[in-house]
């Protein structure tokens, strides 16, 4: 059990550049650049350990994936995808027409969708993707994961079928992203990449951002959970191994005033550790990552949390609607106990791409406006251009821009009766 300052010291806010995996990388960003699909055949065989004979899943298969997976989730599936539409359709920018000036929205042309496939099978990616790709209008949407011995998994695929998405690549890796970034003889270029994968995929995307858009550069998975006296601690004990077992690098935090919920949640800890399936990924995460803090006073949970600034903050106290407008900084809040981080990983309706390492001070969690591309319109008559022109030729006297003066200048009445 930590205090503010023994937490803060032991938070590491920023991990050292790895030279050696950002030369790996570019090595291989390099070429798929040079040798295109050649490099990523050779790259599915070398890191994946996976020989495929082509590169693109045949769209015959991805029409039938939803008849290749259980009724019940097709259903789930079914479900989380108009949740999902649903939301961001009202959150969705419309254009806004002013007298003189206006924003004008539009969809991007064209966008890559990461879907890691090395521990599971992640089709809640896909919906939480492409749905919101598909709200925005986007015409062009693929999507790579990685390939597998018995194919891609029909449970992504039919996530695909749901969702638009009809061109589907067997290649994961920094080599994927290189292919988006730059197109092969079968992948398209691509306008933007978005979607979580490992530290290679983060690093790829790092890289090559500015050749392509990206949504965010993705750390380990995080929550805090803020917990009082009347939070359930076997509630709070299945949330934290949860987000245990996506990593061995996964945080979690465990914030409270109350020492006994900590203590209480401490306790019931191990033995939920033995039980759980992905024991081995749960008890390195736990044993590295998983911080149980005694904040003095609710004004230090305040400034704790803002400080993390986590992916996931789980909120389950009595009145969890008090922190609501004073904590500024997560990618996404889940108040009461009944909120649980599962279900907003699956059908809760906002993404659960979100941001990670304290980014969430300035960037927010994936949403169907990041797949739009606006721009401002300006338009006057002499009428309305003569009340800003005075303003206009002052600031740019000021700034020695003589000829943005004159440009002005020269379309004054006085101006052009002068010349007349």
């Amino acid at each position: 059990m930590l205090n503010k300052q023994d937490f803060y010291r032991q938070f590491e806010t920023a991990s050292a550049s790895n030279q050696d995996l950002l030369d790996s990388v570019q090595a291989i960003i390099q070429n798929v650049k040079l040798n295109q699909d050649a490099a990523l055949f050779q790259y599915n065989q070398g890191f994946d350990h996976v020989e495929v004979a082509q590169l693109e899943v045949p769209a015959a298969t991805i029409e039938k994936s939803l008849d290749q997976i259980s009724p019940e989730l097709r259903i789930a599936l079914e479900e989380s995808y108009e949740n999902i539409k649903s939301f961001q359709q009202k959150i969705k920018h419309e254009n806004v027409i002013g007298e003189h000036t206006s924003q004008i929205y539009h969809p991007i042309e064209s966008v890559g969708i990461y879907v890691p496939g090395g521990k599971a099978a992640y089709p809640s990616t896909v919906l939480m993707t492409a749905t919101l790709a598909q709200v925005a209008g986007v015409e062009n949407i693929v999507v790579v994961t990685p390939p597998q011995p018995e194919g891609i998994n029909p449970s992504i695929l039919a996530a695909c079928q749901l969702t638009g998405v009809h061109h589907v690549y067997q290649v994961g890796g920094a080599q994927s992203i290189a292919a988006l970034a730059f197109g092969t003889e079968t992948i398209p270029k691509v306008d933007k990449i978005v979607g979580p994968g490992n530290q290679f995929v983060a690093t790829a995307k790092q890289l090559l951002y500015g050749y392509v858009g990206i949504d965010q550069i993705a750390g380990p998975s995080e929550i805090m959970i803020i917990a009082d006296e009347t939070a359930k601690p076997e509630f709070i004990v299945q949330d934290i191994l949860a987000q245990a077992e996506h990593d061995e690098h996964a945080r979690t935090f465990l914030l409270s005033t109350s020492k006994k919920i900590l203590e209480k949640v401490e306790a019931l800890l191990p033995e939920a550790i033995q039980n759980a399936p992905r024991k081995a990924i749960i008890e390195s995460s736990i044993k590295h990552f998983h911080y149980a803090i005694l904040a003095k006073d609710n004004d230090e949970i305040i400034e704790i949390a803002n400080f993390v600034a986590p992916e996931h903050l789980s909120i389950q106290t009595q009145n969890p609607e008090r922190y609501l407008f004073h904590i500024k900084y997560a990618g996404a809040m889940f108040l009461g106990s009944y909120a649980p981080e599962a279900l907003g990983d699956y059908n809760a309706g906002p993404s659960h791409v979100l941001p990670t390492n304290q980014t969430s001070r300035f960037t927010n969690g994936l949403t169907v406006n990041d797949f739009l591309t606006s721009h401002s319109v300006i338009s006057f008559d002499q009428t309305a251009f003569d009340k800003l022109a005075p303003g206009a030729m002052e600031i740019a006297h000021t700034e020695g821009l003589y000829q943005h003066e004159a440009s002005v200048r020269v379309r004054t009445n006085k101006e052009m009766e002068e010349n007349d």
